[in-house]
């Protein structure tokens, strides 16, 4: 059956992912001829996700990968799978209920019930994201796929198979009783919303309007000090005597925990009252708490005041600056960020927290946290609202700092004073709270966009101290290789500088933490309750603890969990290590180094030897995707639109190691009709009959054939050293360029003389070289583009098997230096005369005559064997031969040879002249332009960093535009 005009990705590529799915075709092990296997482990996307341009990026990469080394008959294995996602889930199922018009919020129901809405919700609406992934064409053993929440006791029937769950707790038990998990009080992220600890993963910092307030910490017993502001010279500035310490803060409602005022051991303006007594300006007066005046080396003396009030409870680097000094650390909020209702009245907290700032009191973590310093007038208030009322009190009683109301730190709302001889006043009641605008990082929870808040609370904690240690020497040691080399630099800082890991989430969904605890609080861990019991070893009341394992604990056993570990299976002897991980420099930390380190510490072994980085998906622009913006491209409309191989190979052409990653609409569309020049490509072979030649290999004698098949050799020797190097668009590259350029633009037309005019013997050979360098571009090119590449393959003859399970071809026997040479000089020469005619502007159809002026045998022999396909391809009505270049002709030098093209008299010189010169005035001013503002450094430090990129690549355009204008100019001038 005759192939189709065109190839239909929108009917034609499902049928083939059926197909290589029903078959087995991505099976572990399908195709192998050899024992060495190939593994890579899916990063597991969340169960609630949905498949985006990073996802499409790295899955492609992968899917190459995978798709050649199981060509190359290698045992291997694609793994997928789904991350149960708590948080994601967790919101996700909750607005689920509410649609379904449920009234009750979770915290209303029992654990059990809501969970059992979450598997009924997984089992209808989880998993989108696998489904997306077949339209991409990824080539995974969906048999095998895993999900981190798979064996929990609570899982229905029907679920995906696996024992991930069991993995999790023997891992946990195992490091509890190491000693390498513990329970601790450290400051984390807490969102307000979920009422949970986040990773910093999950924390969006954005800038956003805030303020900073400036405040006066009176100093105890009204002692003063002289307060002296010298500049760099020592020459002083200003000087007055002051009663109080000056603090700015950009969270005042904060100030009711805090535990110290700070200042730099060499800042002199403070030096007297260093170890001083200074009170907190607000709440009730007569119980107001008086505070130490400390040294530390955190505080700037240049920012602010240069004093920085201490809240060790809520904030991340106060709360170091407390570790430091011993600074007792109270916490003011509740779960839900509101301002704490509970413990004893204000009055008697804060006499027990004056005594143990005058030294009187010895304290412990457990007697801290359960005071609450909240002044009743406060208790149960938002956050924010809160902050509103100590500002307003603090001002009211006149301990905010205060300035004339022109004063530039004011920023807008600084007013304009008219001076007295112009009718205005000098008036000293005029003076106003100094509240400075200031854009701060303010940070979000990516899921609930409430504002997370630094909280002090009880966690669970891998001491990765102890584990870290084995991770930075695998990698040191070429166990495992970081590509690019720059993350190298970015996973040892992380490891050698890393802090312990918050492993707890106060979610309901995930792996509950198996840890009881008795009434006296005692800690049972063990993988079940009846084992805990044993523990324990009386009737005694255990309480298991509520909390679940954050997610990224339990992915971090991902390279090993999904192949059966605890169990000791046939696939986790095959599979582990793993090969390669694939994966966004994003998760460098939360994932990758945890994987590093949890399978080192469970396996003894490293989990991949490669990982392979890539940056972030952006727009054409070069800037960050956001709906808000109107620039996201979404990789299942561009597969509607073009199909899965343009993008795919648009994805494999941008990925350069370590390079920006910029998707275009407009390039995808260029490779869709890439697909469409191989399909051409592919109904010209079969109108030449090239389809009805013997499949085997040929032996060719005409040049051509043996040069095409030489080139293809090479192409094929060219592919495999990039992707044996992960250079994804080198390998792109190389095949676009073959395809396109050597064997459609090319040899097809080479090729045509010997079809249509040659002997029977020639044509028979050339429609054999055809057929076999045709199935050798389909295998080339079937890892990057596998819908195309598969349906010419089983369209175009009778196969023994698809081409998904075709062997990759390893020939090294194909190389011909002389066809290679010849070919290229006729190539050469074609172009040269091409190029010649376009910038002369030359009628496309007028064929015109041309000079040998001197050539060398290799060039005369060349031109002989090929002077049919020469004339007829560079448009020549004949090639004569003469001394020396008649006046009005151009020159076309070529390896060994220089030709001249006659042209006086063909076109209008003067008109040319005018032309190209009036086009080169017009570009020098444009380039005059460019020029200015790209090399102008104002505009590369205020324009964003696009825009000066896109600046410099039109200025670079335009430059080679003048380029060959004035090239061509050049040749004009060799007409006169």
């Amino acid at each position: 059956m005759a192939l189709p005009k065109s190839f239909d990705p929108a009917t034609r590529e499902a049928e083939l992912y059926r197909m290589w799915e029903e078959s087995g075709a991505f099976k572990a092990g399908a195709g192998k001829r050899r024992d060495e296997t190939f593994t890579i482990m899916l990063p597991p996307p969340n169960v609630t996700g949905v498949l985006h341009v990073g996802h499409a990026f790295n899955h492609t990469l992968m899917d190459i990968l995978t798709r050649w080394k199981r060509m190359q008959g290698y045992d291997t294995l694609w793994q997928p799978g789904l991350d149960h996602a708590g948080i994601a889930t967790q919101l996700v199922v909750e607005k689920d209920m509410a649609a379904k018009g449920e009234t009750r919020k979770r915290s209303e129901m029992d654990r059990e019930e809501f969970l059992a809405k979450v598997w009924d919700w997984k089992k209808s609406s989880g998993g989108t994201i696998e489904d997306q992934a077949r339209r991409l064409g990824d080539s995974l053993d969906w048999s095998r796929s895993a999900f981190t929440m798979s064996g929990a006791p609570n899982a229905p029937a029907g679920e995906k198979d696996g024992n991930f769950h069991d993995a999790v707790l023997k891992v946990f038990v195992e490091m509890y009783n190491k000693g390498l998990i513990y329970r601790g009080k450290r400051l984390v992220n807490w969102d307000p919303h979920f009422e949970t600890a986040i990773s910093d993963l999950e924390v969006e910092n954005i800038e956003v309007d805030g303020h900073m307030w400036h405040f006066k910490y009176p100093l105890a017993g009204g002692e003063t000090y002289t307060y002296v502001e010298k500049d760099e010279d020592g020459n002083v500035l200003f000087e007055e005597e002051r009663d109080y310490i000056s603090i700015a803060t950009t969270r005042p409602e904060t100030m009711l925990g805090d535990g110290a005022v700070a200042v730099h051991k060499d800042d002199a303006r403070y030096a007297p009252i260093v170890g001083k007594l200074c009170e907190i300006p607000v709440g009730p007066k007569e119980s107001r708490r008086l505070i130490p005046i400390i040294t530390d080396p955190y505080p700037d003396m240049t920012f602010g005041s240069g004093a920085v009030k201490i809240t060790g409870a809520h904030d991340f680097n106060d709360y170091e600056v407390a570790k430091r000094g011993g600074i007792p650390m109270y916490a003011l909020m509740d779960t839900r960020g509101a301002m704490r209702a509970d413990g004893k009245p204000y009055a008697e907290e804060a006499a027990t927290a004056q005594a143990i700032a005058n030294g009187e009191q010895t304290f412990d973590e457990a007697m801290i946290a359960a005071m609450n310093l909240v002044p009743e007038d406060y208790r149960g208030l938002d956050r924010f609202e809160a902050r509103k009322r100590v500002v307003d009190d603090i001002t009211a009683e006149g301990l905010a700092v205060m300035v004339a109301p022109n004063d530039p730190r004011l920023g807008a709302a600084a007013e304009k004073l008219v001076a007295p001889e112009e009718g205005g006043e000098d008036r000293l009641d005029q003076l106003t709270p100094l509240v400075e605008p200031k854009k701060i990082m303010q940070p979000f929870g990516d899921r609930s966009k409430v504002v997370i808040e630094p909280m002090l609370t009880d966690q669970w904690f891998v001491d990765t101290a102890q584990i870290v240690q084995p991770a930075l020497e695998a990698v040191k040691d070429g166990r495992t290789t970081i590509i690019p080399e720059s993350g190298r630099k970015v996973y040892d800082h992380w490891l050698e500088n890393i802090e312990p890991w918050c492993i707890s989430r106060q979610l309901w969904w995930g792996h509950q933490i198996p840890v009881w605890f008795d009434d006296d609080g005692n800690q049972f861990c063990a993988a079940s309750e009846a084992e805990a019991r044993a523990q324990a070893g009386d009737d005694r009341t255990l309480t298991r603890d509520p909390d679940v394992l954050d997610t990224w604990f339990s992915s971090g056993l991902w390279p090993f969990g999904t192949l059966g570990w605890p169990d000791q299976t046939e696939e986790l002897d095959r599979y582990f290590p793993g090969d390669v991980l694939i994966t966004g420099q994003d998760i460098l930390f939360f994932w990758v180094a945890r994987m590093m380190m949890m399978s080192l510490a469970v396996m003894d072994d490293v989990p991949f030897h490669t990982i392979y980085l890539h940056q972030l998906v952006r727009d054409a622009k070069g800037e960050k995707m956001s709906k808000t913006k109107g620039n996201v491209i979404d990789p299942l409309t561009m597969v509607d639109t073009y199909g899965a191989d343009a993008l795919r190979m648009s994805n494999a052409a941008m990925a350069s190691i370590g390079g920006v990653l910029k998707i275009s609409e407009d390039r995808i569309g260029g490779y869709a009709k890439f697909v469409n020049k191989l399909w051409n490509a592919a109904k010209l072979a079969e109108m030449n009959g090239a389809f009805d030649a013997p499949a085997e290999r040929p032996a060719p004698r005409q040049t051509v054939n043996r040069w095409i098949m030489a080139e293809v050799g090479q192409l094929r020797a060219d592919v495999d050293a990039a992707l044996t190097d992960y250079r994804f668009n080198d390998a792109a590259s190389a095949l676009y360029a073959f395809i396109w350029g050597r064997f459609c633009d090319w040899y097809l037309e080479f090729s045509k003389p010997l079809l249509m005019d040659g002997s029977d013997a020639d044509k028979a050979e050339t429609q054999a070289t055809l057929a076999w360098t045709l199935d050798q571009c389909l295998i080339l090119l079937h890892p990057i583009m596998p819908f195309v590449t598969e349906e010419l393959w089983q369209q175009s003859r009778p196969r023994d098997q698809m081409l998904a399970l075709t062997p990759w071809p390893e020939y090294n026997d194909l190389a011909d230096a002389d066809a290679v040479a010849e070919m290229n000089w006729v190539i050469s020469l074609i172009e040269g005369i091409r190029s010649a005619r376009a910038q002369l502007n030359v009628p496309a159809g007028l064929k015109i005559p041309v000079l040998q002026i001197e050539a060398d045998d290799a060039a005369k022999t060349a031109q002989a064997n090929n002077i049919a396909m020469i004339m007829r391809m560079a448009r020549v009505d004949s090639i004569d031969t003469a001394d020396t270049p008649p006046k009005g002709s151009l020159t076309v030098a070529t390896k060994g040879a220089t030709f001249a093209l006659p042209l006086a008299g063909l076109i209008d010189v003067a008109a040319e002249k005018a032309r190209l010169g009036k086009s080169l005035v017009k570009l020098e001013k444009e380039i005059k332009g460019l020029a200015g503002r790209a090399n102008n450094p104002k505009f590369a430090e205020s324009a964003p960093p696009e825009v000066v990129a896109e600046t410099k690549a039109n200025l670079a355009e335009r430059e080679a535009e003048a380029a060959q204008l004035t090239t061509a100019l050049d040749r004009l001038a060799e007409l006169d």
